[in-house]
Order: structure tokens, then C-alpha cells, then sequence
């Protein structure tokens, strides 16, 4: 993917490179020109790209990880054809919500010029449900039971294959705790990115951008986050990384670094190449806290080829190991 004279905000004239079917990091301070690179000039040159950032996901009050991963329309089914009833029975926005709440389970009461309430419905008891489709059961359980399952406990609980997909990615991205019918305006923003990136795990080969992915992520969750872009990648997608986690910079097929400063002092390409690279020729400000990261945390670093999916050096960090092979073809893409 070619990116071309590139002038959004403080970029001056860029053109680079981005390789395909390896994960590309886009580094640099705050301010040198990242975002304005990626978010601004990437859909350009690829219009089907991806992007993946912590924003709220639209939707109504209604939409939760069930609803927004495709989950309820299987789920549903699967209690209709139990109970042959219409699969709208077991839906909270269809005849089986609650009237009184339209299938929320609270009740939102606006105060004009104050902060509006919200309550429990004590004609559901907050289960979004009617009585009538609380009647029904499968292994036990009613569809209002079913939405207050965590990603875990339904794992354990359906058989079902494309069930079971659709929730061992969201365990894989790390949301084994959520409840299938939590509400999406409650979820932070790094849970609603993972909740993203777990829909694309569904359609690999495809171009996504994550934009600082590992905000607010424990180290745990940042080696998991590595594991899933490795497994994106070996599946054929291409994924462009706006990060300052160090972890995450070291763990990269390709770094594109912008800089020298921040603001009118940046908005250049500083460096490109492997992470070996960079730590072994590089002089910029990335450089610089790479080596210092790795002499600090006595990481082990060792350069030569592998059998990995792209270019670089073997780089073992909090217990991720990617192993790339031999240089990428500089103009791929």
C-alpha cells in the first residue's frame, strides 16, 4: 500500500510504504503525525481498511455483546425451534420484551434540565423479558437467563458450533467476564475495541487498523492482544498498529516511525525497518526507549531468520515470541 505526498495537518509531503500481510507498527511521540498518517490518508489508497479504536459503537439502548457479535439471532433460534414458538418470543425488541421497559430491563426517566434517572423495571425485574417468553426453557434456563450468563458460563453451557465460535472470540480477546446482554454504553473503551477486534476474527485476510490498542490493557492482556494479531496475520490479514507499548513495538514485522518532535517539528518519516533495525542502527526517540527497554527488563533479543509470517528479528517479550524471517521486500504492497 502505497501512501503518497501526504500533507494532512503537520505532515510534510510523506510517502511510505505500508507492507501487506504483516503487522506494520506506526510509531513516534505524541503529536509527530501518526494518526494524522493513518486514520487520514490510509482509506484513501485502501477503502476496505478497517479501523478499530475504542469510540463508542453505535446502536440503541438495547445492543450488547449478544446483539453486536451476531450470537442472539442463534440464540434465539435455538429456543424457538425448542420451544416452536416464534423466534421474536426470545427477542427484546420483539413481541418478548418487556412493554413497560421496550426490552431494556430499566427505565430511563428524562429531567429536562438535570441528569436523567435510571431504574430497575419492576414489571420484568429488570429481565427485559415477558412472563410468556420466561416460560419457556432450554436445559433449564429462560432466554432472560441466558442474557445474564457471563461469555464463560455460556461456553460451558451451549453445544452448539457456530455458538461456540461466535464466543471463543470474545474469550480470545479477553471478554470472557462480560454478561451477553450487558448493555454496550456501559463497556470501557478498551472493551469496546476488543469487542471489535473480536467480530473481525470472524473474517480474516482482510486490512484493519488498530488505534492504541493497549490502552488501559494489563500486561496479561497485552500478551493476549499479541497472540491475536499474530493469529490474524497468519491468516492473511494485514494489520497497521498506532502504539507506544513498547512490548507491542518490539513485537512488529515493520515499524514506521514518525518524528524528529512533535507538531511542525514532526510529521516525518524517521525510520523504516524491522525492530532490529531500529535498535541496532536507529537514532530516534523510539530507538532510544527500545534499548533502554530492553537493558532495563533484561529482555532477550536475538537477530536471524525463522519461520514467521514477516521480516525482523527473533524478539522474546512478556512471553510472546515472534519469530519473523529474512527482509521484506521493500516495495510489497
Amino acid at each position: 500500500m502505497l501512501i503518497e505526498h501526504a500533507g494532512t495537518h503537520n505532515l510534510h509531503d510523506v510517502t511510505v510504504r505500508v507492507p501487506r500481510d504483516v503487522m506494520t507498527v506506526v510509531t513516534g511521540v505524541a503529536g509527530s503525525g501518526k494518526s494524522s498518517l493513518v486514520l487520514g490518508h490510509l482509506p484513501a489508497v485502501e477503502p476496505g481498511a478497517v479501523v478499530i479504536d475504542q469510540r463508542p459503537i453505535r446502536g440503541s439502548r438495547r445492543s450488547n455483546p449478544a446483539t453486536f457479535t451476531g450470537l442472539l439471532d442463534l440464540i434465539r433460534q435455538i429456543f424457538a425451534r425448542a420451544a416452536r414458538q416464534p423466534a421474536g418470543l426470545f427477542t427484546p425488541n420483539s413481541s418478548g420484551g418487556c412493554p413497560a421497559c421496550e426490552g431494556t430491563g430499566l427505565i430511563y426517566t428524562d429531567l429536562a434540565f438535570m441528569e436523567g434517572v435510571t431504574t430497575r423495571c419492576e414489571s420484568c425485574k429488570g429481565r427485559r423479558f415477558t412472563a410468556e417468553a420466561q416460560r419457556y426453557e432450554v436445559n433449564g434456563r429462560t432466554i432472560a437467563d441466558i442474557f445474564e450468563m457471563s461469555v464463560d458460563d455460556a461456553r460451558r453451557f451451549f453445544t452448539q458450533k457456530p455458538v461456540l465460535d461466535i464466543l471463543g472470540r470474545l474469550f480470545d480477546v479477553g471478554l470472557g467476564y462480560l454478561t451477553l446482554g450487558q448493555s454496550l454504553d456501559s463497556l470501557s473503551g478498551g472493551e469496546r475495541q476488543r469487542l471489535k477486534l473480536a467480530a473481525e476474527l470472524a473474517t480474516p485476510g482482510r486490512t484493519i487498523v488498530l488505534d492504541e490498542p493497549t490502552t488501559g490493557l494489563h500486561i496479561a492482556d497485552i500478551d493476549r492482544l499479541l497472540g491475536l494479531i499474530d493469529r490474524l496475520v497468519d491468516s492473511g490479514s494485514t494489520l497497521i498498529v498506532i502504539e507506544h507499548n513498547l512490548d507491542v513495538v518490539l513485537a512488529a514485522d515493520w515499524i514506521i516511525d514518525l518524528g524528529p518532535e512533535a507538531g511542525r517539528d514532526g510529521g516525518r518519516v524517521v525510520f523504516e525497518g524491522t525492530p532490529h533495525d531500529m535498535i541496532a542502527t536507529s537514532a530516534t526517540h523510539t530507538a532510544d526507549h527500545l534499548r533502554h527497554h530492553l537493558d532495563g527488563r533484561s529482555r532477550r533479543y536475538t537477530a536471524g531468520p525463522g519461520d514467521h509470517h514477516g521480516p525482523g528479528a527473533g524478539v522474546a517479550v512478556s512471553g510472546v515470541r515472534r519469530t519473523p524471517g529474512t527482509a521484506l521486500p521493500p516495495h510489497k504492497g
